[in-house]
């Protein structure tokens, strides 16, 4: 297994203003290291968590699918974060997956924010999305569906399988009144998973006044933090080594006893 390397940039977004996003991420784009496999953005990166579905979103072709499949090419590493799709004469918060080549992969957010009418306004997604990277498999999140513990469970491998996934991804636009249980279920996803888990979040006042403090994590699977970012804008790059998620699970081997069950 070869290492991965992924970049996480949490940054203040411009409230459903598509130009003025997409270019302060080209300035922080700068900042990625050449070396670096993956760069994650905040759910809804180019628009900001806005009820507002119709006028903000773009079809799988729109400008900034486009915008995510220039840079992808031109850096040659995948760009991932969420952003307002229509397909089918309804609206996802889609995770978009683009790779250098052109290819792309998307998973549509699950569990919609009814607190703040998101269930109203958008399709829930249906489907897991793991991807694989480095011969890594990356299970794709959005924001509020860490809530929800048996969505990321990791199904108990069988006798000389691997688990499902070794990554978990979260993507958000996480309020600051409630950073608590974003801090504490990043850890728990990723002890009761034996997995990493990667969340970005945002920072900033929304056009609400609702307030964000980052808190972007990289969390190990013992539940450690091994990153957080608060308050700022920033660009953080970290060496997944797969030896270490290797020595957690063989050392204390509890997925094995897991529940098994499946999703209907």
């Amino acid at each position: 297994m070869k290492d991965l390397i992924v970049s996480c940039i949490q940054a203040d977004l411009h409230w459903e203003d598509k130009k003025a996003n997409l270019s302060m991420f080209e300035t922080l784009l700068l900042q990625v290291p050449s070396h670096s496999h993956i760069i994650v953005l905040p759910e809804m990166f180019s628009t900001g968590f806005t009820m507002n579905a119709a006028a903000m979103a773009e079809t799988k072709t729109g400008p900034t699918i486009e915008w995510m499949k220039q840079h992808a090419a031109r850096l040659k590493k995948i760009i991932t974060g969420s952003l307002i799709i229509e397909e089918g004469g309804a609206f996802y918060n889609r995770l978009v997956w683009m790779q250098p080549d052109g290819q792309h992969y998307h998973y549509d957010k699950k569990h919609l924010f009814g607190f703040a009418g998101e269930d109203a306004q958008y399709s829930a997604g249906r489907q897991k999305v793991i991807v694989q990277v480095n011969g890594w498999r990356i299970n794709l999140q959005v924001c509020y569906d860490l809530r929800f513990p048996v969505w990321a469970r990791q199904a108990p491998p069988q006798e000389g399988e691997p688990a499902s996934y070794d990554i978990l991804l979260y993507v958000a636009n996480w309020p600051q009144r409630r950073i608590n249980a974003w801090n504490t279920l990043l850890k728990a996803r990723a002890i009761e998973n034996q997995s990493y888990v990667v969340g970005v979040n945002r920072v900033g006042n929304d056009a609400q006044d609702i307030y964000h403090n980052g808190s972007s994590s990289i969390i190990d699977p013992w539940g450690e933090v091994l990153w957080n970012l608060q308050e700022e804008t920033g660009v953080y790059t970290h060496t997944f080594q797969y030896h270490k998620l290797a020595e957690a699970r063989t050392k204390l081997p509890f997925l094995k006893d897991a529940d098994r069950f499946i999703i209907l």
